[in-house]
């Protein structure tokens, strides 16, 4: 995994590269948390591809575990991808609750996770 640091509007946002996947349960989720605030950044960004499927099936608990995490560490997340192959309407709620907070975001491009 690399982790690229962006500069916008004075502030440092992480951005997880890498073409396995990064979250496949809550310690890798923490190893992230923990890797990027050393780095000196406090927000996130992370591809809908580098996390679990499991992730996105609500049942697991993983997505709340996880979110709970960065809440804890006060770490901001962009997840990037497209989330409308998803059919769940639980998750599709879960995304639209969490979209309206400032904590957590589900976006569909780069550019709207960096603003």
């Amino acid at each position: 995994m690399n982790i690229k640091i962006h500069q916008t509007n004075g502030t440092s946002i992480a951005e997880a590269i890498s073409e396995a996947l990064i979250i496949t349960n809550l310690q890798d989720a923490l190893d992230l948390i923990g890797n990027c605030s050393y780095q000196g950044t406090d927000k996130i960004i992370v591809y809908e591809q580098n996390i679990t499927p499991d992730f996105f099936d609500l049942k697991t608990k993983l997505a709340g575990e996880v979110l709970q995490k960065f809440s804890n560490y006060r770490m901001q997340l962009a997840i990037v991808g497209d989330f409308s192959q998803y059919s769940s309407n639980s998750l599709q709620s879960f995304i639209y609750e969490s979209n309206k907070g400032s904590l957590v975001k589900f976006v569909s491009t780069l550019e709207e996770a960096l603003s």
